[in-house]
């Protein structure tokens, strides 16, 4: 018998990354466009990619972080506490910095050391965006009320 708590079912997921990489996009482009100089179409195609390669990270690390908290502490998600939410953004987020770094340094031809300035930016936004993101997408979709296969 199992005493795993339930996770999030996969349209819930989808519903999670959907609105987390919109949300980002809408909040993140203006602001790197003022910052970085470049221009805005090239600058929202290369957050787009970003946007694309951190929905395939979001589901992926998302779900194994779930699955293991919750077998380690025996809570579903959407009650982990405020200094693991913060440890779930850092994690998160140093994640896609290995994922993007290179895409940052094909799409802008910047060197390796300015292309991960940007990067890390970017990672300190979102960072602060995933933290308020995901306790209010927990308080509006709660585990225990979204739809399980």
């Amino acid at each position: 018998m199992s005493t795993a708590p339930r996770l999030r079912s996969l349209r819930d997921r989808l519903r999670q990354i959907a609105l987390f990489e919109v949300g980002g996009l809408l909040l993140i482009t203006p602001p790197f466009v003022w910052l970085s100089g470049q221009p805005a179409l090239p600058s929202l195609g290369l957050l787009a990619i970003l946007a694309l390669i951190a929905a395939v990270w979001n589901g992926l690390f998302n779900t194994a972080f779930d699955w293991a908290e919750g077998r380690l502490t025996g809570r579903p998600a959407d009650r982990r506490p405020v200094r693991l939410r913060a440890l779930h953004a850092v994690l998160f987020e140093g994640g896609l910095l290995l994922l993007t770094l290179p895409v940052i340094v094909l799409w802008t031809g910047l060197g390796w050391w300015p292309a991960l300035l940007a990067d890390l930016g970017l990672a300190a936004a979102y960072v602060a965006y995933a933290f308020v993101f995901n306790i209010a997408y927990d308080r509006i979709f709660p585990i225990g009320a979204a739809p399980q296969p």
